[in-house]
């Protein structure tokens, strides 16, 4: 599947921190602290879907992104930057693989790739898409064309799939959707007959998760709500990323993670 060899760790973390994927990330510290503050009161809009059993303090997010994602951990440190530890990234990078590995080692692996990014990160995801029905994998596409109450005003979007992969749609534009009623819907469409794994982000991650299906994501810093449902084992893996930079960076993230699944396999 690989047209140019793969980076080393090494390649990666440089590549990472020099794209700003992870290192001195875009995203303000400001715009972190907002978001750990809203899903500590329990804003759905960053929940993705997801319940939790323990109570998550505000501080208790921050300490738990600075685990995972190594974001600053000093509570004083309220405005300007703010940081991914490029190698949190790949260390969960890693754990995605062997995630997505096991699933293709199973007879006849069925999997559900979804994204709430339509720029950024979708190249990923459209790449694991091909991967994964090389080696073999029935990529399901429940609910394709069902029109979904989405993104308040009582507005109506509806489920599509590119390459097999879902995303949601309004009219002729694709949208960034943190909403998990997308995923919810594919699922019951299935009626219980589970994927073996849902690669996604977002809401999609978030409903797969909390359905309890076998799911790995990406999540930008100031998306909190997947790092904590691994916390609470209802994500399997979490990569940390920035989301949305220029999507041609992806490729050496993409390479080095599908290389990885490879060498698992």
């Amino acid at each position: 599947m690989q047209t140019a060899s793969p980076p080393t760790r090494s390649e990666l973390t440089q590549h990472l921190v020099d794209t700003k994927i992870a290192g001195n990330i875009a995203t303000s510290r400001e715009n972190n602290l907002d978001h750990y503050r809203s899903l500590a009161l329990a804003d759905p809009y960053y929940m993705f879907g997801l319940t939790f059993d323990n109570e998550w303090t505000y501080r208790d997010v921050l300490a738990l992104m600075a685990k995972s994602a190594g974001v600053i951990d000093d509570p004083e440190h309220r405005a300007g930057q703010d940081a991914i530890d490029p190698e949190r990234t790949i260390d969960a990078l890693e754990g995605m693989a062997a995630r997505i590995a096991a699933a293709l080692r199973k007879p006849d692996p069925r999997i559900i790739i979804a994204t709430g990014h339509p720029t950024g990160i979708m190249t990923i995801h459209l790449a694991l898409a091909r991967f994964a029905a090389a080696r073999g994998a029935t990529l399901l596409t429940p609910a394709e064309g069902l029109m979904i109450s989405s993104g308040g005003l009582g507005r109506k979007r509806r489920v599509m799939y590119f390459d097999e992969v879902a995303v949601l749609a309004d009219g002729g534009a694709l949208v960034h959707s943190h909403d998990p009623a997308p995923m919810q819907a594919m699922l019951a469409r299935l009626d219980g007959d589970r994927p073996d794994l849902v690669i996604a982000d977002h809401g999609w991650a978030g409903a797969a998760g909390e359905a309890g299906v076998e799911t790995v994501g990406f999540a930008d810093s100031n998306d909190p709500g997947l790092f904590v449902g691994e916390a609470e084992g209802k994500i399997a893996v979490t990569v940390p990323l920035d989301d949305n930079v220029f999507p041609r960076h992806y490729a050496p993230l993409t390479s080095y993670l599908i290389a990885r699944v490879e060498s698992d396999l």
